[in-house]
């Protein structure tokens, strides 16, 4: 589990809390308010980035004529939508919330004009975004939070070849199509180690997936290994427990690849990874073909539960996801060597993916468990698959040579 957070700035400098919320910049202008000078938002502006973030407080700022200003996020423990308010009679808008060092939050700005709802706004006054499959979404960083310098392109990193592929898969009764990642420098002579990563695109789209795999081999922190890049069909049908899904990646995938790709054909030499629901399908998968894969990858894995009735919260789509959870905890059951799981402390998912950890431990399983003062997200999915590779397959691994 992560360490324990750092000491507050509060505590470092000897002030108090409440006198350091005080000294806030923009509590400074609030004291200076109201002032006949038509500059001084302005230049507030452009001295201060927004989100203002000093020490452990971060401050949000909408300005602009509005009756109400919101933000929303998916932050458990802050009020959803934390609601701004006007400083006096001008047309800025703020909230402050204190966000622990290290930390990194995704929201959007809801504005009511006119009893006019406008919703999923990013901040105009925060170039800083994140992409997803829905969108682009403004960025809040802590104090203490940088993007990691092995997400951005090397110059000095070669790059890996993809090649697109399909085969007709029987069990979906369909051509699925994917993509094969090849290693810088790959040869013929090296049984490498594969990946399947779950949502695959996705993974390559918005958690620069190609750019950290090359680095990381580049660096030699990573064994160089062959990954297939797999998208859904209905990824909330099939990566559900899904039995045809799973039959696909064990019984036609890994076959399909290994025969075609010189590949370490053992379980050690296998990982199947995924997030939310792919973390739930990587997680089902094994369970049901436990001799394929020596490694699983989990974030924020979708592992919704019940301990008593049904109401798990859900909505229908998650009702095969609880009877699976639920039978895996009545009877858990050793399906790998080895399971990375990694959860935002900041997501409502973080509660089951807790419990899992003593669950998968107990059946003899060796499991690295790690938390991110984020949520439920691809820069966050993206931000730990340094340690997650790194652990499954280190740099120092030895090859089998033909």
């Amino acid at each position: 589990m992560s360490s324990a957070a750092p000491a507050s700035a509060s505590a470092a400098t000897g002030r108090s809390g409440g006198e350091q919320r005080r000294r806030l910049a923009i509590n400074r202008l609030k004291e200076r308010l109201p002032t006949s000078d038509p500059g001084v938002i302005d230049r507030f502006l452009a001295r201060h980035p927004v989100p203002l973030v000093e020490g452990r407080h971060a401050t949000f700022v909408w300005r602009g004529s509005a009756d109400e200003v919101m933000v929303r996020h998916r932050v458990v423990g802050l009020p959803d939508p934390l609601v701004l308010r006007p400083l006096g009679a001008t047309d800025l808008w703020s909230a402050t919330i204190e966000l622990p060092e290290g930390s990194r939050v995704e929201y959007h700005f809801d504005i009511v004009r006119d009893g006019h709802r406008e919703e999923y706004l990013n901040d105009p006054l925060n170039p800083r975004l994140a992409q997803g499959p829905f969108g682009a979404t403004s960025v809040c960083a802590a104090t203490g939070y940088a993007v990691p310098d092995w997400t951005q392109p090397d110059p000095e990193a070669r790059t890996g070849t993809f090649t697109p592929m399909s085969l007709r898969s029987k069990a979906l009764r369909r051509e699925q199509q994917f993509s094969v990642y090849t290693p810088a420098r790959f040869r013929e002579l090296v049984r490498y180690p594969l990946l399947v990563v779950h949502d695959g695109y996705d993974y390559l789209d918005y958690a620069s997936m190609a750019t950290v795999l090359d680095n990381l081999i580049h660096r030699g922190e990573v064994a160089p290994l062959v990954a297939a890049f797999v998208p859904p069909g209905n990824r909330l049908v099939e990566y559900a427990n899904h039995a045809p899904h799973a039959r696909f990646v064990a019984r036609e995938l890994v076959p399909f690849l290994t025969e075609r790709l010189p590949l370490v054909d053992q379980p050690d030499g296998r990982c199947v990874m995924g997030s939310s629901f792919g973390g739930v399908a990587s997680l089902s998968t094994a369970v049901r073909y436990p001799e394929v894969f020596g490694s699983l990858l989990l974030e924020s894995g979708s592992f919704v539960f019940t301990d008593i009735g049904d109401d798990h919260g859900g909505g229908p789509v998650f009702d095969p996801v609880v009877r699976f959870v639920n039978a895996y905890r009545a009877r858990p059951r050793r399906v790998a060597n080895r399971i990375y799981q990694t959860c935002g402390v900041y997501e409502p998912l973080i509660t089951p993916n807790r419990s899992l950890v003593s669950t998968f431990r107990d059946t003899g399983m060796d499991v690295r468990y790690v938390e991110a003062r984020d949520g439920h997200n691809w820069e966050n999915w993206r931000d730990r698959l340094r340690d997650a590779l790194t652990w499954i397959f280190p740099g120092e691994q030895k090859f089998i040579y033909e």
